[in-house]
């Protein structure tokens, strides 16, 4: 949802610029910072992407935060939920999970677009809906549903269909949901990490 693109000889701005993105977010500023922190091990920041996503279960909140942090070396994937313990909410519980990706094992960056009312597009309108999906470790997701026919009135069984897709991580940002400015920083963040991901795979192949 906040992101601040970085010029790689402006590293000195980098952290001020992620806790300040943190702090926007407003998700356990502090936490989140020490966690990403303690995963770049004193590597420097190049861009960073912070996406959180709120979700309602009956009379609970649950709140999850996806801190993406680039450096020219490697993608650091934070990821923090929170959890009530009770139905007052006195104790809640948070769980932080960290990986860190080599940029050059970066297989794809996918970006996926929605635009509102296309017959009247004109250049430069903005994009409302984005995905961002990002595959590092050949995994992939199968989507299966019950297969049919064109016949209304046919109640064999014919098996199932689906999509395979290949992705580690996806992230769905909303101009409407997050704010309007959170679609163009995921787009930003998405060609920096592709501009080095693929710096880095052409000196692999050097």
């Amino acid at each position: 949802m906040f992101s601040r693109p970085q010029n790689p000889s402006d590293s000195h701005d980098a952290l001020p610029a992620l806790r300040q993105s943190l702090s926007r977010a407003a998700f356990y500023p502090q936490l989140v910072e020490d966690v990403v922190v303690d995963a770049l091990d004193s590597d420097v920041p190049v861009d960073h992407f912070i996406h959180l996503e709120t979700h309602f279960d009956h009379d609970e909140v649950h709140r999850h935060v996806t801190a993406l942090v680039l450096t020219s070396d490697v993608l650091v994937i934070v990821h923090v939920d929170d959890q009530q313990l009770d139905e007052q909410g006195d104790h809640v519980v948070a769980q932080a999970s960290t990986e860190t990706v080599p940029v050059a094992r970066i297989g794809s960056v996918l970006l996926s677009s929605v635009y509102h009312q296309p017959q009247e597009y004109k250049s430069g309108d903005p994009v409302r809906e984005m995905t961002l999906a990002i595959a590092w470790s050949g995994g992939q997701r199968l989507d299966l549903m019950p297969a049919g026919c064109s016949d209304p009135q046919c109640d064999a069984d014919h098996g199932y269909t689906g999509t395979v897709a290949r992705e580690d991580l996806v992230l769905r940002i909303s101009a409407e949901a997050d704010g309007p400015t959170a679609v163009e920083d995921a787009r930003r963040f998405a060609r920096t990490l592709r501009k080095i991901n693929t710096a880095a795979a052409l000196g692999r192949r050097a």
